[in-house]
Order: structure tokens, then sequence, then C-alpha cells
């Protein structure tokens, strides 16, 4: 898969045309498991991620863990993008990382053929990229859990494709303030990066930050494909509020609406579709109603599968 991601790298954008777009973008959102299952909740999504997507003008479909290949494929086929929530599951061995692989590898194949697809991942989906990139889990143990951060950016992040259409003051803003909120344990540390060709190859870093000991990388694109990570919470912000140290300045919530406004923006450029009206309407999240969880838990409301 490597040698593939590596020959593809530069084959991936030419044949977008900025003249179409797609008014009516769906995006999947990837499901997890349930650390403590009960009859009909065995996998979930959080609410903010929903909410995140739908700010910017896009629909949501939950992508299911645990389908066979062809309904990924299908599945694959109807929307116009995907996004790798944050989560506590493996993402070496999980319903989350198996979904995740097929996607990843769909996406690559499509955006070689010229077929924009593109791929999104927050904290436990930026560490599932990593893996997905480099074939090894090479993460480090850093103390990010629970902590709002200012973002040092790389001098890549200035022409990057997520932030070149940024304000100048909320890009100061970004990089002066505590900004976005961390809730991992394992970061991809800058010298990590550094020294695994896959992928130096693959991803441009954007930003990066430290615990004090540790370096790591906290934002990054794919040079030539429309593959993106996060390692922070932009969705945060603006939509959760049972932990104290998720922003909620008037920067903070910008930053969400400003990075759910770009990934929306790519998935209009991609322009699969459901065969029916039909089908359509009954993959949709509309279809299950979120719970409030905010009173127990660290998501206001969740859809449980």
């Amino acid at each position: 898969m490597i040698v593939v991601l590596l020959c593809v790298s530069l084959l991936c954008f030419p044949f977008y045309s900025s003249a179409k777009r797609n008014d009516s973008p769906i995006i999947g959102v990837l499901a997890q498991e349930v650390y403590s299952q009960k009859p009909n909740r065995t996998a979930y999504i959080a609410a903010s991620y929903v909410k995140f997507l739908e700010s910017a003008g896009a629909r949501v479909v939950p992508v299911m863990i645990n389908q066979t290949l062809e309904e990924y494929k299908t599945l694959f086929s109807s929307i116009n993008g995907i996004l790798y929530p944050g989560g506590g599951v493996s993402i070496i061995s999980s319903g989350y990382e198996r979904a995740a692989k097929i996607f990843f590898e769909l996406a690559i194949e499509a955006n070689k053929r010229g077929d924009y697809f593109p791929v999104w991942g927050t904290c436990l989906g930026f560490e599932q990229l990593t893996l997905l990139t480099s074939g090894k889990a090479i993460l480090a143990y850093t103390n990010t859990s629970g902590v709002a951060l200012p973002l040092n950016f790389t001098n890549e992040a200035k022409d990057s494709r997520m932030f070149k259409g940024f304000p100048p003051e909320l890009m100061k803003d970004l990089a002066s303030q505590p900004l976005t909120e961390n809730s991992h344990k394992w970061s991809l540390a800058s010298v990590t990066y550094n020294s695994n060709e896959e992928l130096k190859k693959f991803y441009k870093v954007l930003s990066t930050n430290t615990d004090g000991k540790v370096e790591f990388v906290s934002t990054m694109e794919a040079y030539n494909c429309p593959i993106y990570g996060t390692q922070w919470h932009p969705e945060k912000n603006a939509f959760e509020w049972t932990r104290p140290y998720n922003p909620h300045t008037r920067s903070a919530v910008k930053t969400t609406f400003y990075m759910a406004e770009f990934f929306v923006s790519e998935a209009r450029k991609n322009f699969h579709r459901f065969e029916s009206e039909e089908g359509e309407n009954k993959a949709l999240i509309y279809n299950y109603n979120p719970v409030y969880t905010g009173h127990q838990g660290a998501f206001e409301q969740i859809y449980f599968f």
C-alpha cells in the first residue's frame, strides 16, 4: 500500500475543474464501538461532528462499523467525503480501523483517477491516518489530555489549502491564544515524522505543538491529495460544553466554522450520488435521534446505533 501511496502522490489533483461544484454535499462520519455496550447501543457518533459539518452546509450519513466490503464500496460511491472522528478505540484492530482503512484506500484510488474525494481525521482519526499512511504504529506518549493550546504554525501553513482562506486576524489568534482543544495521549512526534519517509512524502506539516517535553504534529494535509488531519478538535469549540478546557471565545468559535467551511468546500468538489432519493433519505443521520449525555460524559449529545 505504501508504494501505491507514493506513486499516486502526484496524480490526485490535476483532473479537478473548479468550474464545477456540488451544492448538496453529503459527508460520511465514521462510527466506533461503544465501550460498555447495551442493546441498540453497540456503536456511536458524537453529535458535535454532525453539527460541525451541518454548520457549513453538508448533510451527514453515519458510516457503520462491521459492514461488508461491498456495502462500504456502495456507500463510498454515494457520499462526497468522510470524517474519521476522535474517540478511544484501537487504530490497530477495531471496526473503526477496518472501515477507515477501506475508505482510505478507496479514496487514494479515486483521487488517482481524478475522482476528488476528501478525507478528514480528527484526534483518533489523525492518529489513524498516520498508521494508514506509514503502515506502522509510531505514536509517542504526550501529556496532552484535556488542554487548549495555540498553534505553532510552520512555513507551510500560509499557502496551505486548509488555512489560506482564513482571515489574518484569526490566524494571529490561533498562533497566540489557546484556541485548539487537545484530548489525546498519543501523538506523532516531530522527530518521528522527520525520520519517516512515507509520512514526509505524503503530508506537509502545517502546525506543531508541545507538551513541554515532546514536540508533535498538530495539523497536516497531504501534498497532492485532499486528505487532512488535526490532532486537536475544531468541533468542540462551538458544540461541546462539558469540559472547562473547551475554548468558547469568539475566535475559538470562528475556528470551528472556518474549519468546517474548508472541509465541506472540499466535499463540494465531489459528485458521487446515491442511486435513488429513497436510498439517500434512508441513509441520512436524520433517521436517528441524538441522546443527551452532557450530564454524564464528555459529549453533549451522542448518536447510538
